[in-house]
């Protein structure tokens, strides 16, 4: 059980290990951020585990399309939706950081609006497929528009909003991150604490997810 469960473990473990560093855990000081800093932890980490499902769920469509296997479709499905539930928190603990940070929770900022726009096209994901009765025709159909969905990813997230003046980090076509933003103790906790830990538990819930549509699929089989 212990040796099937380990990275469930692991991931509670790391949670934990966030949780506490982020509301415990010493930060730099800076100007205008000061404590809200420490979002870094839950907002960036969450986008980051989103985009982990996202490309999940694109390589699970592909597959689908290419052995039309029910299963990769329902993979495909439950880590797109997983994508979105975190695409969706993100984006609220952003608007959260960005009242204290920017003074408002909305300021069109490009990286808001492409974020915005990039889970209405998820969205409507979901949308296309409960519109089709068809069941292989719209995991078909859904299937390719995943990939045009992915690939829309690149420019409202990382291309566009890089490209003109942002108050994120990274507009102008600046890093991002630099030894400037985050010291080494909130990059550590970052890239071995919050990024694995909320990505193991998306990869958990998605799991689940998946076991109960299989036993769905395979009662449906059975009657």
């Amino acid at each position: 059980m212990l040796r099937k469960n380990w990275w469930k473990i692991l991931s509670f473990i790391l949670l934990i290990y966030t949780f506490t560093a982020g509301f415990l855990g010493g930060v730099p000081a800076k100007p205008i951020l000061n404590e809200t800093i420490r979002n870094l932890y839950y907002h960036v980490a969450m986008w980051m585990a989103m985009m982990i499902f996202f490309i999940i769920s694109v390589v699970y469509a592909i597959r689908y399309l290419r052995n039309n296997k029910p299963v990769f479709d329902i993979y495909s499905v439950e880590f797109a939706r997983t994508g979105i539930v975190f695409g969706v928190l993100g984006l609220v603990t952003g608007s959260v950081w960005a009242k204290y940070a920017w003074g408002a929770f909305w300021s069109n900022d490009p990286k808001q609006l492409g974020a915005a726009i990039a889970l209405l096209i998820y969205l409507a994901y979901f949308v296309l497929r409960n519109s089709l009765t068809d069941v292989d025709k719209s995991a078909r159909i859904s299937a390719v528009y995943n990939v045009f969905a992915f690939a829309m990813l690149f420019p409202t997230l990382w291309i566009i909003p890089r490209l003109v003046e942002s108050l994120h980090p990274g507009g102008m076509g600046n890093p991002a991150f630099n030894t400037k933003d985050i010291d080494s103790r909130m990059r550590l906790i970052f890239d071995l604490g919050a990024v694995p830990g909320w990505t193991l538990l998306g990869v958990w819930i998605s799991t689940l997810r998946i076991r109960l549509k299989l036993f769905s699929l395979k009662h449906e089989i059975h009657e």
